[in-house]
């Protein structure tokens, strides 16, 4: 099957987000007022081949904890859905 994978990697709480924190002070002087607790990750979006969504759900998990996030410092969200068959 094919399924297209979203992973969605952000930052531990607790975990210093400078980029986040540059985007909530910089709102207000923008005309943007209540926006607080901003956190700035990554989503990563591809396709993968597997034989069902167990298999293609480790293989994912695989290569958050190999290349794709640090799990010291962020937390990797992972979300499939299949999309049709191989040929």
């Amino acid at each position: 099957m094919i399924f297209s994978v979203a992973v969605e990697i952000r930052p531990l709480e607790g975990i210093a987000n400078p980029e986040g924190l540059t985007i909530e002070r910089a709102l207000p002087a923008l005309g943007f007022s209540g926006v607080r607790e901003v956190r700035v990750g990554k989503l990563l979006r591809f396709e993968l081949e597997a034989a069902d969504e167990h298999h293609a759900r480790h293989e994912v998990e695989q290569m958050c904890e190999h290349l794709l996030a640090n799990p010291v410092i962020e937390r990797a969200d992972i979300r499939l859905e299949a999309i049709g068959a191989t040929k």
